[in-house]
């Protein structure tokens, strides 16, 4: 019954948060809808001459009494929040939040605390032009639920992989349209497993299918090559903004972000040349994803700590039943090898010394009843980077090699520490799979067994089924494509994935489920806590 009571108004909220981040709407008139009973701050004029808030609003990192509130407009400007418990917005707190420069691409993101443990919370950015203090954007609206304190029912949601292969916003289909789908299920909060976007993929105005139809893509300067410069990267992130879908998304569900190397190039490593992608002028990978991951930081809702400017890597005590860690496989892995090295080295990192070390701590220090992990990549699926080299940890059937070592240390540490529900969720390839992870079915044996989903993408092509590495012993218990399936298949053939898992507050018991682009449910499986 509360989570029913939380329930907003959907469609009002929902006109009103798709005509104001197109900057359609007034002050005045949204006094009028109800949805706000106070004006914007200062006067109302002409709307040529007010900051303009082009791509919406979106919240982060909800805790149980912190959120981030991200938005951007188009100059020079202070952004301001009011925030309330009530959709009516009656007794409204005001936060006044950092300029946003050129320094930022105009973004800014404010730092909301003191907010009150599992409520829904409603909010509304304006920006004031620092030019003429007068000027005032027109509001645009979003809401979030904080996380709860005591045990109560969780719903979340989880994917990867947006704008991929080519495959953009096309009006004609109804853009980006697994976000209404999923916006449409109304989690408590998203986490977006990486590959946020493809700014190694440029997308052109059409691409013919197999059937001689036309997909057709929104296109920009920008998007039509690989992103190098930082205001190209920051172009990708405007790209999907551009789309209404994710745009109504954001104001309603809170996100948990992450990446992985398509927000810089694709399969990249620390250090790695370019020297055979005669696409880049810029050769030097470290100086890309230097680029990318400003450009990552500037246009996300993540919690962006002084003491860690740049970590990705952070970890969440949601509730009582859960806790939530996100890890970051990019930024401190060693080359892409054939990964078959039999000691460790700096050559077979992956998630890094430091990483490692510091998910022990917090996996140790968690008394959350479900400790989800939230990787960028599978655990047990092979995936290649060219003929002879791997990107990700798996490398072939064997006992642990390469970058296995510190998948194996990992979860022999889970193991002796006696951590018990621990879940992986994670993207990557493109389709749907569970993977139950057996210890008496594996060459490394010192680990619990344990289940890891994959979903994916959201808007971008799907690839066909890839290899299990018997290392850890997976076995398949669900996936959606087959080996045969012609590579790069559109969105528009439905093959388009998103999981859910559902907590029940009494029981703990976890639903995991992996749906369709349509929200069909194609397979679920319950998971009963270990005390």
């Amino acid at each position: 019954m509360a989570r029913k009571n939380q329930r907003i108004n959907r469609r009002r909220f929902l006109v009103t948060s798709a005509l104001t981040s197109s900057g359609l709407i007034t002050a005045n008139l949204l006094s009028k809808s109800g949805l706000a009973q106070s004006t914007a701050p200062g006067i109302v004029t002409s709307d040529k001459m007010r900051p303009q808030i082009p791509y919406g609003v979106a919240s982060g990192d909800v805790s149980r009494d912190q959120a981030v509130i991200w938005s951007k407009s188009d100059r020079v400007s202070r952004m301001i929040v009011d925030y309330d418990t009530s959709e009516s917005f009656r007794n409204p707190q005001r936060a006044i939040g950092p300029a946003a420069l050129e320094s930022s691409d105009y973004t800014a993101r404010l730092y909301l605390t003191n907010l009150p443990p599992g409520q829904q919370l409603f909010y509304r950015v304006t920006f004031q032009d620092l030019a003429d203090l007068n000027r005032y954007s027109a509001p645009v609206t979003g809401t979030f639920r904080t996380a709860p304190t005591d045990k109560r029912d969780i719903f979340f949601i989880w994917s990867g992989d947006t704008a991929g292969q080519g495959w953009g916003i096309n009006p004609d289909w109804g853009g980006m349209k697994i976000y209404e789908t999923m916006r449409r299920l109304n989690p408590d909060f998203f986490i977006h497993s990486g590959d946020y976007v493809y700014a190694d993929n440029p997308v052109v105005a059409q691409v013919q299918l197999d059937d001689g139809s036309i997909w057709k893509n929104i296109t920009t300067p920008e998007k039509s090559k690989v992103a190098e410069t930082l205001q190209e990267f920051r172009a990708n992130y405007v790209y999907n903004l551009l789309d209404e879908n994710i745009r109504r998304f954001n104001a309603q569900v809170p996100q948990f972000v992450q990446w992985d190397d398509h927000e810089t190039t694709n399969n990249w490593y620390p250090g790695e040349q370019l020297l055979e992608d005669d696409r880049y002028t810029v050769k030097s990978a470290s100086l890309l994803a230097a680029r990318a991951k400003r450009a990552f930081l500037d246009y996300t809702p993540i919690d962006v700590k002084n003491t860690h400017p740049e970590r990705i890597y952070r970890s969440f005590q949601y509730s009582p039943s859960l806790d939530i860690f996100i890890l970051d496989m990019r930024s401190y892995r060693g080359p892409n090898t054939a990964n078959r090295q039999t000691e460790p080295s700096e050559e077979t990192a992956f998630l890094g010394t430091e990483q490692i070390s510091w998910l022990k701590q917090q996996l140790r220090k968690s008394s959350a009843t479900w400790k989800v992990i939230a990787s960028d990549m599978p655990i047990g699926l092979m995936v290649p980077d060219g003929e002879t080299t791997f990107e990700n940890a798996a490398n072939g059937d064997s006992p642990p090699l390469g970058r296995e070592f510190e998948l194996a240390d990992l979860l022999r540490f889970i193991q002796q520490d006696e951590i018990k529900n621990v879940v992986w969720l994670t993207a990557d390839v493109h389709y749907a799979a569970a993977h139950y992870y057996d210890p008496n079915q594996a060459q490394f044996t010192e680990f619990n067994p344990f289940w890891e989903f994959v979903a994916g993408p959201l808007n971008a092509g799907t690839f066909e089924r890839k290899l299990l590495d018997n290392t850890f012993g997976p076995q398949v218990k669900f996936q959606s494509v087959s080996f045969d399936l012609e590579p790069n298949r559109p969105p528009s053939e439905g093959l388009q994935f998103f999981g859910t898992v559902n907590i029940e507050g009494k029981s703990e018991v976890m639903t995991v489920a992996l749906h369709n682009l349509e929200g069909k449910t194609l397979y679920s499986v319950d998971l009963i806590p270990e005390v």
